[in-house]
């Protein structure tokens, strides 16, 4: 299997396949085998799914360390779910009995009937304050801190975590978020704030190189089987955009809804920033549709403008991930060929 270029590049994560309409007789399996694939991929770690659909993402966090041995599992951690201290004593105890580190993908929304189901009726940008606060508890624990804070959400007095986390299996964090709110958390977190991103030539550029996004891809050689295996993976289907329609209803997220304008706008476009799967509810992120070459030159341009994390959707198989390892490595090359040029 072809594997990511590690050196000076990005992190690249996969993602944990869905519980929801899952074969509850097979799920067990697929998760082991996602993660071990994306192990001999090169992946950093695997990104699993929380909301109120999902089985628990902390037991399915221990189930990849216990069959891998050295990908990290990168959890979504919902405040409402969890109280820090909770989520703090997880993280040293998966350190202490594994010696993992693992990824925190520190979420403040999600489906709105989910939140009000739990009582949870606070503002969009509110919660964003609250995850901060929420963040830096869970934060301080892990670094040994006795624990006096006294925040607009949480209270807590001498708080102190044992087991202790070892300082170098911290774990990495991430916000995810696009929206101002979202960025702001980020930056007071010293967070990666992960982004569904626009197409590169309409990107934006980050200053502090802090971000990363999540974005799906379908490569090939040949761009010609690329787009067979897009369409093959993702067909229109009427019942799905339906469903989706429903879903952003449903949904505060102002990056989704943004994404929904920007498929109104494109319409059945054939370049590489592909939003049928996101159209047809199959998927919650954009596509890249290519060639290796092209891909390449896509993400290389994501880079440029300052991306540094990648997460990218659920591998259909190893070989998957095998293209997407060469795409990647086509962005590698293609960026040393610019940076060539500009001190040639």
């Amino acid at each position: 299997m072809q594997q990511v270029s590690r050196h000076a590049g990005p992190e690249i994560f996969s993602t944990c396949p869905p519980s929801a309409g899952a074969d509850p007789s097979r799920y067990l399996k697929q998760v082991i085998t996602t993660a071990r694939w994306s192990e001999q991929a090169g992946c950093t770690g695997m990104l699993i799914y929380a909301d109120n659909s999902q089985v628990d993402p902390w037991l399915l966090a221990q189930v990849v360390v216990e069959h891998t041995e050295t990908l990290a599992p990168l959890i979504a951690v919902q405040p409402v779910y969890m109280h820090p201290y909770s989520v703090a004593k997880r993280i040293a105890s998966i350190a202490a009995l594994y010696d993992r580190r693992v990824y925190l993908n520190m979420v403040a929304g999600g489906f709105r009937n989910d939140l009000l189901a739990l009582n949870d009726a606070t503002p969009h940008d509110r919660r964003y304050d609250r995850l901060v606060e929420y963040t830096q508890i869970i934060i301080q624990l892990l670094r040994g801190n006795t624990v006096n804070f006294h925040g607009e959400f949480y209270r807590v007095e001498g708080l102190r975590l044992e087991p202790a986390c070892p300082q170098e299996l911290l774990p990495g964090l991430f916000v995810s978020g696009s929206s101002s709110a979202g960025q702001a958390a980020a930056r007071a977190l010293g967070a990666t704030a992960i982004e569904y991103p626009q197409p590169s030539a309409a990107g934006r550029k980050v200053a502090t190189g802090n971000a990363g996004i999540r974005v799906g891809i379908v490569t090939r050689s040949d761009a010609e089987a690329a787009w067979v295996e897009a369409h093959r993976r993702f067909p229109v289907d009427r019942r799905g955009q339906l469903t989706h329609q429903l879903a952003m209803k449903v949904s505060d997220s102002q990056w989704h809804e943004q994404l929904s304008a920007l498929a109104r706008t494109r319409g059945q476009q054939r370049d590489p920033y592909w939003l049928v799967p996101f159209e047809n509810y199959k998927t919650m992120c954009p596509y890249l549709v290519g060639d290796y070459r092209e891909i390449g030159a896509e993400l290389a341009a994501y880079i440029e403008l300052g991306y540094r994390a990648f997460i990218t959707d659920v591998p259909a198989d190893p070989e998957d991930l095998g293209h997407i390892g060469c795409a990647f490595n086509f962005a590698q090359e293609e960026l040393k060929c610019r940076n060539a040029s500009k001190t040639g």
